[in-house]
């Protein structure tokens, strides 16, 4: 046979576009295509309006100026209420709950020294009342404000009751109903020998010391001697203390700090 002049029938065209996509026929001879051309993909794409970017970069000067401004001013305004708040703790802890006291005397050797700065608690006695053995800030008599020099400053309230400006810092040794004197420096309570081993002199007697004859305490009223009792302007000279003069129980030394500690 001879195959040069032999007709091949041509192989049918499929009907479609020409393009390089590829194409099927579905079972009724409709052409679909399995891939869209690029012309399909960039015409389905939705163009955004706008590119995003960063806004803040777009503001105007003058509403940026404005707008740091008032960050500013509101950090002030913070910063304002911080102290006020500060402040007014402050006033009300010296007030009502802790006052510091400097001790300008050696009235309370060697428990307290000259230059030591103690806290006071003041709520201690508004919830119970002053008992032997405290170490006690208060308000003398009168009598004895009118002759002495303030050894002690007082609270922030000072300015407002000048008494603050009289604080002293005593050891209470006898409180209402006690049965007390003191000889010799020497203090004698319902009829025993107090041990006091606070004292500087510890139980020696101090030369010409100023004796307390024996008594009863009256209610409301305490007796507060100093610890240095040969070197102490307290009650063995002017007499039993009001309960209502009393300020704050001293109880912690924060100055000097080689001798912070607790108060006995």
């Amino acid at each position: 046979m001879d195959f040069e002049k032999q007709d091949n029938p041509a192989i049918p065209k499929l009907p479609g576009r020409e393009t390089g996509d590829a194409q099927t026929l579905s079972r009724d001879g409709v052409e679909t295509s399995s891939a869209l051309s690029a012309s399909d993909v960039v015409t389905g794409l939705e163009t955004p309006d706008c590119i995003p970017c960063d806004c803040s970069a777009q503001e105007a000067p003058a509403e940026s100026k404005k707008s740091g401004a008032r960050r500013a001013a509101e950090e002030i305004w913070d910063w304002a209420k911080s102290i006020a708040v500060a402040l007014v703790l402050a006033l009300l802890i010296k007030t009502f709950l802790v006052q510091a006291y400097v001790i300008p005397t050696g009235s309370m050797e060697p428990t307290i020294e000259p230059g030591d700065r103690v806290f006071g608690s003041r709520i201690t006695y508004r919830l119970s009342d002053p008992a032997r053995g405290d170490i006690i800030a208060f308000i003398p008599p009168p009598e004895v404000r009118r002759t002495m020099q303030p050894l002690a400053p007082g609270t922030l309230s000072s300015r407002f009751n000048k008494d603050f400006d009289y604080s002293y810092l005593k050891r209470a040794v006898a409180v209402e109903g006690d049965v007390v004197g003191v000889f010799g420096g020497k203090v004698f309570l319902n009829g025993k020998p107090l041990d006091e081993p606070y004292l500087k002199n510890g139980l020696r007697a101090c030369p010409n010391y100023d004796d307390f004859p024996i008594r009863t305490v009256p209610e409301g009223m305490l007796l507060a001697l100093g610890d240095n009792r040969c070197n102490s302007h307290d009650g063995h000279k002017w007499g039993f203390l009001p309960k209502k003069n009393v300020q704050a129980k001293a109880f912690f030394r924060f100055w000097p700090p080689g001798r912070i500690g607790i108060l006995r």
